[in-house]
């Protein structure tokens, strides 16, 4: 169903692949947008139990699209180092495909935002909390339940490694 990575020797492995996902604070979700048009838009996010959670706006093209047709994909950049006399680019990278779904579960939301507080603000968790709470009838979060996912890095960061 999903191809496989066309250059292996650069496929990292599924520890190193989350591992990225944890260190890095936003990535870009794309859905099937209007029209049919593909929708790309960077969103904070954070992973729990090999799913993606995100934090929006109740409404909106992403939430639309999401309602209508809920095949995503979802790519982080922890790496990007260009590298002028070589013409190449040093990197690390994941990318995902997977189904998302608009959380309705007190107990699921409350999870979702409280890590989104863990990872981007864990110095101010008793704010967060404050926070979650004032903020929670405005905020929609979604789950990305993952059906795929690869981490890529250039091959001179692979055989560094080695």
């Amino acid at each position: 169903m999903f191809r496989e990575m066309r250059r292996k020797k650069q496929l990292l492995s599924k520890e190193e692949t989350i591992q990225i996902l944890k260190v890095c604070t936003s990535g870009v979700l794309g859905v099937i947008g209007d029209d049919d048009y593909p929708y790309t838009v960077p969103v904070s996010y954070t992973f729990i139990d090999d799913k993606l959670f995100i934090h929006s706006a109740k409404h909106g093209h992403k939430i639309d699209s999401i309602k209508r047709n809920d095949k995503v994909t979802f790519c982080v950049i922890e790496k990007d180092e260009v590298i002028q006399k070589t013409f190449t680019t040093h990197f690390k990278s994941v990318s995902i495909f997977g189904r998302a779904r608009i959380l309705t579960n007190d107990s699921e939301r409350r999870c979702a935002l409280e890590s989104l507080v863990e990872k981007y603000s864990p110095d101010y968790i008793k704010e967060g909390q404050q926070e979650i709470e004032g903020a929670w009838d405005r905020v929609c979060l979604v789950e990305v339940k993952i059906e795929h996912m690869t981490g890529k890095a250039a091959l001179e960061i692979v055989n560094d490694k080695e």
